[in-house]
């Protein structure tokens, strides 16, 4: 048995009885790992320790427990291992901001620390092979783009420090509001295309100051162009973007709904695609990188993520 898939075993057992007390005797022998060795893989492959990772995941399930208006907070805090509302409430600020309270009253959507799936570190696919795991379906492809293509939408600053490491920071999702945004102007914003693709793209911005550029938009009828790329201009309130021509490397992945696509399923495939792929090839890739949203259907749940590796020569 290889290390991490060790470590998948003491994860996937904590994810299935998460409310339950756990200690670190217990979970290094559910990994057939001396105490040692144990805490030490387990916080070099899930990135965190095992104490800190567990409290994450308790705060991220706790968060669907909190829709329910008619379960008091004290309970909720109790049964995921938390001592007293103070302390749920503490801890739940750190991690994502805002108080249980702040967020039962105005359910934002929060960046949470995912379970992991250690066998996208260690797997690497061949282009145009699917890769099956628990939870996502995930490919790579090459695309050559001939024609630039064309997006309205609203263009925003966003924090480094709220969006990386993928699915290991914590905070308001804020690409989210970003999008929100967007759909609430989208039936207003002249020259979309009528059920024309939605793309998100994540630019340099300001990073002296923390945070990187982050458009939400949709397809462009034509005729609508901007002169350079990759950068966003102003038209009125609205940006217009263009994905270049040329030549794209893609990662096409699936999920059981919107939902997960958008959010677990996405950060799985991101780290995949930058951290395990692309890194394993040695390719480096222009300083943009695009998501395509494609509409979902009782069969099909899919979206693709767009980036364009600089030749070597260059």
């Amino acid at each position: 048995m290889h290390a991490w898939e060790a470590i998948q075993k003491a994860v996937d057992y904590i994810e299935d009885t998460l409310p339950q007390k756990h200690t670190p005797e217990e979970l290094a022998g559910i990994a057939a790992l001396s105490l040692f060795y144990f805490q030490r893989l387990f916080t070099k492959l899930v990135k965190r320790p095992v104490s800190e990772y567990i409290k994450m995941r308790r705060l991220a399930k706790a968060c669907e427990v909190l829709a329910d208006k008619n379960a008091r907070i004290l309970d909720i805090a109790l049964e995921y291992g938390f001592n007293s509302h103070e302390s749920f409430t503490k801890n739940f600020k750190s991690a994502f901001g805002i108080t249980p309270d702040e967020y039962r009253t105005n359910p934002v959507p929060l960046n949470q620390v995912v379970k992991p799936e250690l066998l996208l570190n260690y797997t690497m696919i061949d282009e145009n092979v699917p890769l099956i795991t628990d939870s996502i379906v995930l490919e790579i492809m090459r695309k050559k783009l001939d024609n630039a293509e064309t997006y309205i939408g609203l263009t925003g600053k966003i924090p480094i420090s709220q969006q990386i490491p993928v699915g290991e920071a914590t905070g308001i999702d804020a690409p989210y509001q970003l999008w929100d945004s967007f759909h609430k102007v989208k039936p207003d914003i002249p020259g979309l295309l009528l059920d024309g693709i939605e793309l998100g793209a994540s630019m340099p911005g300001d990073a002296e100051n923390g945070n990187f550029t982050y458009f939400a938009g949709a397809s462009a009828m034509s005729g609508v162009s901007v002169s350079a790329m990759p950068s966003a201009s102003i038209t009125g309130e609205y940006s217009v973007w263009e994905l270049p021509a040329g030549e794209y490397v893609v990662c096409s992945f699936e999920a059981e709904n919107f939902t997960e696509l958008t959010t677990t399923a996405l950060d799985k495939a991101m780290k995949y695609l930058f951290d395990t792929w692309l890194s394993n090839h040695k390719l480096i890739t222009q300083p943009f990188s695009a998501e395509k949203y494609y509409e979902t259907t009782p069969d099909s749940t899919r979206m693709e993520i767009w980036v364009m590796p600089i030749p070597a020569n260059c």
